[in-house]
């Protein structure tokens, strides 16, 4: 009698989420899909969340922040700074960290989760909600499969209990950098090796991810971190991820983030070619360009993207003293990408980026003093109204005829048209300069109107000048 009841409540509890996408919307289902992270209607190449258009910046000290032990207070800085935005790797290869499953042992089993790697993923999630930070899942930590980290992994057929490595393929040592695509892990999908004993085993993995996100509206999904495999495998974890989460009445953003540094790479083309699988691009390898050729290709990237959708940024790359650019390089690449039109930037972790330290907060405030005193979401990129401009010399963002933004890397001088061509209307312009190392104005000025003006800024250093036309 026992087990009959506890069997019918298991079907009382689980019955609705199989029929969940027969049955009718809830008020609370329609209110969610209307506030969940998505395409602004009006104008697609941004995001918009809880109704009302979005521009996501950010900076963290690490890529999976739910790991962290500080984690809400770091996130309350963020916030405090301007900062919405960050990144959420499903990793566990640092010290500290808290593997997904359950050991039993001295091996895992996958049948079993840990409470404390979950427990730390349902706070991180809880708690960006609640400070409407937005967070960008990366499924698949392609780093945590090869080398040390894959030597550790739960999913080693020699560290778990649910299968060998001959009835899954799988190799027990990976020596390359994963751009070799040397462990069959990442070849389980039916499309490749069909390789059902594992493949049921990750879908479980992402089920339990999923579990505790769609529940949620903030929450954008990456398939993988600078993956370099089949097209198939992002493919199929996307199209399962859209599946799983429509079973549950539930809409959600997808993309895949490639290797290549080179965005017009064959391997991009599998998210830019395919809109129905990937909803938005992240074009974060751009990121290891520099100068007037950073700026240069995410232009083009962003004119050639159709359909039209949002392009966004969830690693800045540069920090002195890392591998891939100087400070400088990276602060310069955040303001290009949001004069450049991109739906979003954040600073990469250190040493690899300047994560969200002094410099980067008083960056992302001064990006956020910028983007509230005027309206990005109907401005374009136009260095085309620059002149006497010198290579990486200035920026400029601008609805023609009504405000104009022009960021300055390194100081310098530059002229702008203000001339639309048409008759305008306005008498004066209102000229404010805003200092970005100290994130705070320093001074303003109303000139009378004239067709082109020059701007020189004050120091030689990061300024951003806002012109606002009456």
């Amino acid at each position: 009698m026992k087990n009959l009841c506890t069997l019918v409540l298991a079907l009382f509890i689980f019955a609705p989420l199989s029929s969940a996408a027969q049955e009718p919307e809830s008020e609370k289902d329609i209110q969610m899909d209307k506030n969940r992270i998505q395409i602004y209607s009006e104008n697609p190449r941004y995001w918009q969340y809880k109704g009302e258009p979005i521009l996501l910046i950010g900076g963290s000290v690490e890529d999976n922040l739910f790991q962290i032990p500080n984690l809400k207070t770091h996130l309350e800085l963020l916030k405090s700074v301007g900062g919405n935005y960050v990144r959420s790797t499903m990793s566990w290869v640092d010290e500290g960290d808290a593997p997904p499953f359950k050991k039993v042992g001295d091996r895992y089993d996958l049948n079993q989760w840990n409470d404390e790697f979950w427990n730390r993923f349902r706070n991180f999630i809880l708690w960006t909600h609640e400070m409407d930070i937005i967070v960008q899942i990366e499924v698949w930590a392609t780093f945590n499969y090869y080398r040390e980290p894959w030597d550790a992994n739960p999913f080693n057929p020699k560290n778990n209990n649910n299968y060998t490595a001959e009835e899954t393929g799988l190799p027990t040592v990976v020596k390359s950098h994963p751009v070799a695509t040397e462990n069959n892990f990442f070849w389980s999908v039916p499309k490749e090796r069909n390789q059902q004993v594992l493949l049921k085993y990750q879908e479980k993995f992402v089920d339990k991810l999923l579990s505790e996100t769609l529940q949620y509206e903030h929450v954008l999904y990456c398939m993988d971190n600078e993956t370099s495999v089949t097209p198939a495998w992002g493919e199929y974890w996307a199209k399962y991820i859209q599946k799983q989460a429509s079973a549950a009445g539930r809409t959600v953003e997808t993309t895949e983030m490639w290797d290549p540094w080179d965005i017009f790479h064959e391997k991009h083309k599998a998210t830019v070619d395919h809109p129905e699988t990937y909803s938005f691009c992240d074009i974060s390898q751009n990121n290891h360009q520099k100068g007037q050729t950073h700026w240069d290709n995410a232009q083009r990237f962003r004119t050639e993207l159709s359909p039209i959708r949002p392009t966004n940024n969830i690693k800045i790359y540069g920090a002195d003293g890392g591998r891939f650019g100087s400070t400088q390089d990276g602060l310069e690449r955040f303001w290009r990408n949001i004069f450049g039109g991109l739906a979003s930037a954040r600073f990469h972790r250190p040493d690899s980026g300047i994560g969200l330290n002094e410099t980067a907060q008083a960056h992302i405030k001064s990006m956020r003093i910028l983007t509230d005193s005027m309206d990005i979401f109907t401005c374009e990129p136009h260095n085309d109204l620059l002149s006497n401009r010198g290579e990486n010399g200035a920026y400029a963002f601008a609805n023609p005829g009504r405000e104009y933004g022009v960021y300055f890397p390194n100081g310098g001088s530059v002229d702008i048209n203000l001339s639309t061509g048409e008759k305008i209307d306005a008498k004066t312009a209102t000229i404010k300069w805003l200092d970005i190392g100290k994130s705070e104005w320093a001074g303003d000025a109303e000139i009378s109107f004239s067709d082109s003006i020059t701007l020189s800024a004050p120091t030689e250093d990061h300024w951003v000048v806002l012109i606002q036309l009456k």
